[in-house]
């Protein structure tokens, strides 16, 4: 039997354990927009032998790496990856990653920077670095906002499948901090396709009424991980929009390749 590969036409990398690889590259298949996989569907879209799978899944099964249905006989990601993701965020793993790429585009631009991480139906500031002007937005490192509220979340939940943002944002009333503010859900799904579309999102004061900002997702494993954004006094990004948006999308690349996508 021919050895599987890490990926359909690829290699894994040389020095490295392939039974291992295997079960890694398995494991990362699971994304929010394919949360499940059978085992005869895993085998196909890797190349793989479909015993080999079944032993690759059974053994993260083991481990609670994986869950698997009963009844459907379908896979699901498992306890001790929500585990670990919590050791990782409480590490600042992705924070430490990123904080170069934050403190270069503040030099560029001398207008603060944020990473926001995803937070049930908000977003969390992760890390920032504050502008240099003597009238610039100043983030505080754990402050929870509102999903629907800013280019953050936008850039964030643009990128949730429709079944979830529907969930999320369609159950109560979303509320409204100015007249700016997305409250409809259709309009909200409609700002979504938009940033979706361009790579990036902007707002003007959805959240803060003096506040305009620019943000870009960041990507780990085929999923939403966070949004940088680049935020300050309205008149200043209005003016700059452009460029921002280059600075910000470039570092959000820079971001998601960094976390290994």
């Amino acid at each position: 039997m021919a050895e599987p590969t890490a990926e359909p036409g690829t290699q894994a990398p040389r020095g490295v354990l392939q039974s291992a690889d295997r079960a890694l590259v398995a494991l990362l298949s699971f994304t929010e927009r394919r949360p499940e996989w059978g085992v005869s569907e895993i085998a196909r879209h890797h190349g793989w032998d479909k015993a080999v799978a079944q032993r690759l899944l059974t053994t993260l099964t083991a481990r609670g790496f994986l869950t698997c249905d009963t009844i459907t006989r379908r896979y699901r990601l498992g306890p001790s990856v929500h585990r670990l993701a919590r050791v990782g965020e409480h590490s600042g793993v992705l924070p430490s990653l990123v904080r170069p790429i934050l403190a270069r585009i503040l030099r560029e631009t001398g207008e603060s920077v944020v990473l926001n991480v995803p937070n049930g139906g908000g977003y969390r500031c992760a890390a920032a670095v504050d502008g240099t002007g003597p009238v610039r937005y100043t983030a505080i490192v754990g402050a929870l906002i509102p999903g629907h509220a800013g280019a953050s979340g936008h850039a964030i939940f643009a990128h949730y499948p429709e079944a979830e943002i529907q969930k999320t944002f369609g159950a109560t009333p979303l509320q409204r901090f100015n007249e700016r503010t997305i409250t409809d859900l259709d309009a909200l799904l409609a700002c979504y396709a938009d940033v979706r579309e361009r790579g990036y999102s902007v707002s003007h004061g959805e959240y803060d009424e003096a506040v305009s900002a620019v943000s870009a997702p960041v990507f780990e494993a085929g999923t939403i991980a966070a949004s940088l954004t680049v935020i300050g006094p309205a008149h200043r990004i209005d003016a700059g929009v452009d460029r921002i948006a280059e600075l910000v999308t470039a570092g959000a690349a820079e971001a998601t390749a960094a976390l290994g996508a």
